[in-house]
């Protein structure tokens, strides 16, 4: 699959794969920045990545984030549309500081992965009933009560 992707600094290296069987690739922060606890921060990429025609480009944490720089990325992922492909659409990282304590940044240092999925919109079919469930809701399953 080609990808279209401009640097905006031209100094940070293009996202890699780090095995030959990774399914993301590694998305790092374009500049040095420190998030105090409990601080919301978009930390920029330094990236504008035109994901292929059917294709959105979907935008996790790497495992590593919450146990050792304390941070996570607070909506769970991030989902960059094809259409936010423009000069200067950046793709960002959103980070919280889940700590006590500030953590620091720096350029350079992997905090997300990138997997490209093709997109599927629904065509809604409005109905009267849905099928009959036995299911009680959230953890339902078993686990949790």
């Amino acid at each position: 699959m080609k990808v279209k992707i401009k640097r905006l600094d031209p100094s940070l290296p293009l996202p890699e794969y780090h095995t030959k069987e990774s399914a993301g690739f590694d998305i790092a922060s374009a500049i040095d920045v420190t998030v105090q606890p409990n601080e919301v921060v978009k930390i920029p990429t330094g990236l504008v990545i035109e994901s292929p025609t059917g294709h959105f480009l979907l935008i996790a944490a790497r495992s590593s984030l919450p146990s050792k720089k304390g941070l996570a990325i607070p909506s769970g992922v991030g989902i960059v549309d094809p259409d936010y492909a423009g000069p200067s659409d950046q793709v960002h990282i959103i980070v919280i500081n889940f700590t006590s304590q500030p953590v620091t940044v720096t350029k350079g240092e992997r905090l997300a992965q990138g997997i490209f999925l093709p997109i599927e919109q629904a065509q809604w079919e409005e109905v009267n009933t849905i099928r009959e469930s036995d299911r009680g809701g959230i953890g339902s399953t078993g686990g949790y009560s």
